[in-house]
């Protein structure tokens, strides 16, 4: 039996809470879950419902189920920055290159607030350069791209995109890829990837 003080200060971790958010997301049921760690649906119910506190074994074996490590039950939601707002005036203003030398963009991250990112997301404004000038790079995942204003020329691998206001494209962006400016006035576009 635990002492109020203990259970009290377990029950601010919201354990029960977090574990019945992952369980709902993935639309299982108390049974399936059972199925899974081997722990009875009415044990897994009480600790759902903080009527019982789990071991750290048994609550391993659950954070197994949903890919989570067990920092995720004790760690205080607000600072784990599931919800974070970048100001425009936070934004600060990066070339592409550090050197300064043939940059085909200056960027500027949307969501450098956001702790546990699942993507990046940028502002991106690019630059006129003569053809063959832009540094083609590439990174694991995808990419996806909209123009929010003028002309844009992309190398993607072997090919040449041309993409106007209001175009976007998505792409593997393990391939050698670059950016160009074609139009006189400025380009700019929102730019998202996979970390």
């Amino acid at each position: 039996m635990l002492s109020e003080t203990l259970a009290k200060g377990l029950k601010g971790y919201a354990i029960g809470e977090k574990l019945r958010g992952l369980r709902l997301r993935k639309k299982m049921g108390l049974v399936e879950l059972g199925r899974h760690t081997g722990l009875s649906a009415a044990m897994l119910s009480k600790v759902e419902r903080g009527k019982l506190f789990p071991t750290l074994p048994t609550l391993l074996r659950i954070s197994l189920v949903f890919s989570v490590g067990l920092e995720y039950f004790f760690s205080d939601e607000k600072k784990r920055h599931i919800l974070a707002i970048v100001r425009r005036a936070e934004r600060k203003r990066f070339p592409e290159r550090a050197d300064g030398r043939d940059v085909s963009f200056y960027f500027e991250s949307l969501d450098f607030a956001a702790v546990e990112r699942k993507i990046n997301a940028y502002y991106a404004e690019f630059q006129p350069l003569e053809p063959g000038k832009a540094r083609a790079h590439q990174h694991p995942g995808i990419e996806f791209l909209s123009v929010l204003r003028g002309k844009l020329e992309l190398h993607i691998a072997t090919e040449i995109h041309t993409l106007a206001s209001g175009d976007s494209i998505y792409f593997d962006s393990s391939l050698a890829h670059s950016y160009r400016r074609t139009s006189q006035k400025p380009c700019s576009a929102i730019v998202v990837t996979t970390p």
